[in-house]
This record gives C-alpha cells, structure tokens and sequence, in this order.
C-alpha cells in the first residue's frame, strides 16, 4: 500500500459524509501512529501508553484536578482514569493529594518525574516532527502551516456534542 491514499479505488463516502471527512481521518490515522511508531524506533525509552501521556497534558495545564475533571476533559469514564492514575501513582508520574478547597476529596497532581517525562515525549514528538517536516518542499510545509488553524478550530468542533445538547 502507498503512502498515498487511493480514493479512486475507496467505495463512495455514506450519504451524508463529507468526502473529505475520509481522507482526513485516514491521514490522522497514519500520522498518529507514523509518530508513534517512529518514536518508538528512535527513542526506545518511549513506552508510556497515549492515554497516560494525555492525562500528564490535561495536569501540565490544568494541575491539581479532580479525577471527575480529568475524566470529563478526556471524555472517558471516571474508573478508566481512576485505574489510568492508579497507574501514573505507581510509576511515580503523579500523586494523589487532599483537596484544599473540600478535604473530603482528592486530587491529582504531577510529580517531577512526570513533568520530565511529559516535558521529554513532547521534545522527542517535537524533534521527530521537525525532521520531517524538513523533508518536505517549503509549499508543503506552508500548506501545513496554514491549515493549522482550521485544524484547531475542527478539533473545538469535534469536542463538542454532536446531538446539539450540552454536555453535563
């Protein structure tokens, strides 16, 4: 199979389906575990599981916090986080603490360790980007840079509910 998609072969998108709404999820897709697995080869060390690695970016920017709020930020259930954190607690990357605010609760916080680590896969993610946006022609790389926005703005959309009612 090409890097390319094939969309003269690809059975015709379900009525209602944006004919790029294809294409797009296939080269997220590839992109996510392109990266994934070419960190992997590069940096061995590189094991930590996506859903620990979103939990320390939810704490790197919204720390302490509840494991209902992690959970609500990441649209999982409330015991996947808890078992995710129970793990994060047992590597060293987070810690469990009494919330100020109503003792009767607790929160989640990074440690050091977690913040090196988190600070570590985004430098690694960060580098092997860079080395291959460098491979690209400068029209490419600006067709890149230009569609970030609308990528950002697509993925506000995507977290939003899609029956049109708020979530709780």
């Amino acid at each position: 199979m090409s890097a390319q998609p094939h969309s003269e072969v690809s059975p015709p998108p379900p009525a209602g389906q944006a004919p790029d709404a294809r294409l797009l999820t296939e080269a997220i897709t590839r992109l996510r575990r392109a990266l994934r697995s070419s960190i992997r080869t590069d940096y061995p060390w590189e094991t930590l599981p996506m859903a620990q690695v979103e939990l320390l970016q939810v704490l790197g920017e919204h720390s302490p916090a509840r494991v209902s709020d992690l959970a609500a930020r990441r649209r999982l259930a409330q015991s996947t986080v808890s078992g995710l954190i129970g793990q994060m607690i047992t590597a060293g990357l987070v810690a469990r603490d009494v919330d100020r605010a109503d003792r009767r609760a607790s929160v989640v916080t990074l440690t050091e360790a977690g913040r090196e680590k988190l600070a570590a896969w985004t430098t690694a993610h960060e580098r092997r980007m860079d080395a291959a946006l460098a491979a690209l022609d400068g029209t490419e790389r600006a067709a890149i840079a230009n569609a970030l926005p609308a990528l950002f703005q697509l993925a506000e959309h995507l977290g939003e509910p899609s029956d049109g009612t708020e979530s709780e």
